[in-house]
């Protein structure tokens, strides 16, 4: 890697980027940076493990224009190995042949990582009770006769009605030359799927199948900014047979949806782009449940989708620009109801798709899933329910009021804009203790049980090796490092340390923390730019959870709810010393899980779910965070930890935090002039 004149590359969705000279291939330039992309034959062009995606087009959060030129052309080893191995994937290129001509933005596919992000999105057991949209209703219909000159759909459709009471029956238009040699091959016995969402709708059959058919099965999927979580279900039975998750490939167009809606203003296909890439992965996510359980994709007769609103925009194939800027005008708030066909999935055609209703411009169809899943509005105490992700969506409730915003958290949480950050992936750091008298960090990483100071721990670790720190571990590094005296109340790394510990060491014109060191591979450091991320981070979603608190006129939370892959793997401990969020006993702060994916099938299985989620909503109070003149104060007092000026007395009473610095008497919260050098450390 040279100096900064030579082309800037950038990997996704690990951000990781650098700048390497012309004429470097594409895999050297990955090796160098961390990068991980797999090469069994040494870059000889044998494999074909080591393709990658060159992407084209401008990325404004990036600041660079990545164009078709700036990558070599086809080499002679791309030509060697698809003669005799067949041609790549459309986009895909041998990373060990093709080089950097100009500046590039590179993405990994998922399907080429063998140590790939562990998607942590599971289903949880609750029991829902049924009463689906789908009814699979079994008839025996009289054969043709010639003095009674009735069609067949019309005598099916008599004897649905006679059966099962369903009049005006709406039919398919793809089951219309299909209907004869059903009834032919049933010997006129058949089972039709009756799709009836709305009790006041028109029932329409869906499907027709031969003889009695008494299986049907639906999904449900919660589209996340960073990952793509599905189930599937039984509609008959409730049960779900099989669940899966993938990262979303959009990431490779912006790790945020902010950025992905750059992308589409600067791109004239930017859209089409990533609507197309979203809906590939949820059809291979599809194919993945179905081959899992042992289902004919034919069998999925109904769908429910989440996701916040860039997402559910997308999804749709809806330009998102309008999202981009106030007012945050969304094209449509209300519940979708679709068709799969029309949204190119691939499943049976006459399945319907239904998207749960948007709250607001940037509190999407996942937070009104979550809410439905977890129903603060219902509780009689103040009940905060926050999904964190890159754009954290909030919603306070109890009995009576309820309101939502969203918060800008970024990408930080997820390991992006950190310096050894990565998303949740084997190796990855995701538990932290340090000793407040040694400095001396303990481990714990994803894919092995053990501590680092537990026997086995290495021998386990040497399968991935020790990569980098992943969400759950950068708050928890974070907490300890402030618990430990590293960082003070402000965020600031403790410079007096470096005198006696190798922990703490100068790093430019800051301090950093040497939280790890890997023999064959660079040091992981937590870097006085890190812990500003972080506090931006957090401060952001602080400042919304504090402006939905004072509209409701409430100094505090009985009960708080994590959601979320990331919300699932935080200790609540940590949230609370970081001021993550507001004051509350740890043991009323719990891990939800993927409460918008709960949502999601709640509203598969059951149509009344629907209802509710649609009332609900329409009485949510939304509130912009971009239009409150508070929010700043709020931000600014969050960027301590915990809080500049809010105390926490219940966390008090069970963890020691470090003694508050007393303000000059007189000075306002925020006041106090910064160590020298303070203010260059916030970057």
């Amino acid at each position: 890697m040279k100096n900064g004149m030579d082309p800037l590359i950038i990997f996704t969705p690990s951000g990781k980027r650098g700048h390497f000279p012309v004429g470097t291939p594409i895999l050297d330039a990955a090796r160098e940076l961390g990068v991980y992309i797999e090469s069994v034959c040494g870059g000889r062009g044998i494999c074909g493990r080591c393709q990658v995606e060159t992407q084209f087009g401008k990325f404004a959060k990036h600041g660079i224009e990545s164009l078709e030129e700036n990558a070599s052309g086809w080499s002679a080893k791309e030509t060697r190995y698809t003669d005799k191995r067949g041609p790549l994937k459309d986009g895909r290129r041998l990373s060990c042949s093709t080089t950097i001509q100009g500046p590039l933005v590179v993405d990994i596919p998922a399907d080429t990582v063998i140590n790939q992000q562990t998607i942590r999105k599971a289903v949880d057991t609750r029991i829902i009770t049924r009463n689906p949209a789908i009814q699979m209703c079994y008839v025996e219909v009289d054969e043709p006769d010639m003095h009674k000159p009735l069609g067949d759909l019309d005598r099916l459709k008599l004897m649905i009605e006679k059966d099962w009471g369903y009049s005006d029956l709406l039919v398919s238009q793809h089951i219309l030359p299909q209907v004869q040699q059903i009834l032919r091959d049933g010997k006129w016995a058949v089972t039709a799927a009756i799709h009836r969402d709305l009790k006041t709708s028109r029932p329409t059959l869906i499907a027709l199948s031969p003889g009695l058919k008494n299986e049907a099965y639906g999904i449900a999927c919660d589209i996340g900014s960073t990952t793509i979580a599905m189930h599937l279900s039984s509609l008959l039975s409730g049960q779900t047979l099989a669940s899966a998750g993938t990262s979303n490939p959009q990431i490779r167009f912006g790790e945020d949806v902010m950025s992905r809606v750059s992308y589409v203003m600067m791109n004239p296909d930017g859209q089409a782009s990533m609507t197309k890439a979203v809906r590939n992965a949820v059809n291979g996510l599809i194919e993945q449940v179905c081959t899992e359980a042992g289902v004919d994709p034919t069998d999925i007769l109904d769908s429910v989708f989440v996701g916040n609103p860039i997402m559910h925009h997308l999804f749709l194939g809806i330009d998102p620009t309008e999202l981009g800027g106030a007012p945050f005008a969304l094209a449509v708030s209300g519940a979708v109801h679709t068709w799969a066909t029309e949204i190119d999935l691939h499943m049976n055609e006459g399945t319907r798709v239904y998207i749960i209703p948007c709250i607001a411009g940037h509190v999407g169809a996942d937070a009104a899933a979550a809410t439905l899943s977890e129903s603060p509005h219902t509780e009689q105490e103040l009940t905060l329910l926050v999904d964190v992700g890159t754009n954290a969506e909030i919603v306070l409730g109890r009995e009576g009021r309820t309101l939502a915003c969203s918060s800008p958290t970024g990408p930080a949480f997820e390991g992006a804009e950190i310096s050894c950050g990565q998303r949740a992936a084997p190796g990855a750091i995701e538990r932290v203790r340090i000793d407040p008298q040694t400095l001396e960090p303990k481990i714990r990483i994803i894919g092995v049980e053990q501590w680092s100071d537990e026997p086995g721990f290495s021998e386990a670790a040497a399968a991935t090796g020790i990569t980098g720190i992943c969400g759950s571990g950068i708050i928890e590094v974070m907490a300890e490092m402030f618990l430990a005296g590293i960082i003070d109340e402000d965020g600031v790394v403790d410079r007096s340390k470096a005198a006696t510990n190798t922990r703490v060491f100068e790093d430019g014109r800051t301090f950093s923390y040497r939280l790890w060191e890997t023999p064959d591979g660079p040091d992981i450091r937590v870097t006085q730019n890190d812990v500003r991320a972080i506090q931006m981070a957090k401060a952001a979603l602080y400042a919304g959870v504090k402006l939905l608190m004072e509209k409701q006129d409430m100094p505090q939370v009985s009960k708080i709810s994590l959601a979320g892959a990331f919300g699932t793997f935080i200790d609540p401990k940590y949230a609370l010393v970081l001021g993550l969020v507001p004051d509350c006993e740890i043991e009323n702060v719990k891990a939800v899980g993927n409460a918008a994916g709960t949502g999601a099938r709640m509203a598969l299985l059951n149509r009344d779910h629907r209802r509710e989620i649609e009332e609900t909503v329409r009485k949510i109070e939304k509130i912009e965070t971009a239009l409150e003149s508070k929010f700043q104060e709020h931000f600014v007092n969050a960027m301590a930890f915990p809080n500049k000026v809010d105390r926490f007395p219940r966390l008090e009473m069970q963890v020691k935090l470090p003694q508050k610095r007393q303000e000059p008497e007189g000075a306002e919260a925020g006041d106090r002039p910064r160590r020298r050098g303070g203010r260059r450390r916030g970057g």
